[in-house]
């Protein structure tokens, strides 16, 4: 018998297969980026709700998979690779406070969860992309795995946090005790140079869903 688990896990295995949290993968298959979210699976009133056929038929459509392999999604298809759940949160949410620790670890609440393929690093999360401000590395939409905990070396891209509030992901140029040299991953947007003091953490970026 189909269940309702059944067919929001294998939604979240298609959004998953693709680098996209569910938000991103509705909005690639041109619907509400609402329509897949984990609030729109139970109503109000405790009642299941299941996912249209249109807009399944549109996000098999948008990531290029067949009935029948979404059909091996549902009945948990072990030929594919393994995922894991992390920590999911906005960009443009990342600067609020509330969301990390004083070293970059996600805590708190308001955190959602995405499953990525193959992730063994327990300290890993996920940030979703918003805006073109960091084409053609990162388009609207695209999730990148951050690790607070990875080494980082100069050529890294990376995702800083400045005592301000103000969260970017940049290519790391170089690091000295006073100075971070910052190099845009958008060329219509000016590199950076921020006060050693004035940055509150720096994370590794780790993979990107292209």
């Amino acid at each position: 018998m189909l269940t309702h688990a059944q067919v929001w896990s294998a939604i979240d295995r298609l959004a998953a297969r693709a680098g996209l949290s569910a938000s991103g993968l509705a909005r690639r298959a041109g619907l509400d980026p609402t329509t897949f979210n984990k609030s729109k699976r139970i109503t109000a009133s405790g009642r299941a709700r299941w996912p249209s056929t249109e807009s399944i038929s549109k996000a098999l459509a948008a990531t290029g998979t067949s009935i029948e392999a979404f059909v091996g999604l549902i009945q948990g298809d072990k030929a594919g690779a393994p995922t894991r759940s992390v920590p999911l949160l906005g960009f443009a949410e990342a600067g609020a406070g509330g969301y990390f620790d004083d070293g970059g670890f996600p805590a708190g609440a308001g955190w959602d969860e995405i499953a990525f393929p193959a992730v063994d690093d327990t300290h890993a999360y996920a940030l979703e992309v918003s805006g073109q401000s960091m084409e053609p590395a990162y388009r609207d939409g695209d999730v990148i795995l951050v690790s607070p905990a990875a080494p980082i070396r100069r050529g890294d891209r990376v995702v800083v946090k400045t005592r301000d509030g103000e969260v970017m992901a940049k290519e790391l140029k170089r690091s000295t005790a006073k100075t971070i040299e910052l190099k845009s991953l958008n060329a219509q947007h000016p590199d950076r140079t921020i006060a050693t003091e004035d940055v509150l953490w720096v994370a590794r970026i780790l993979w990107a869903s292209q």
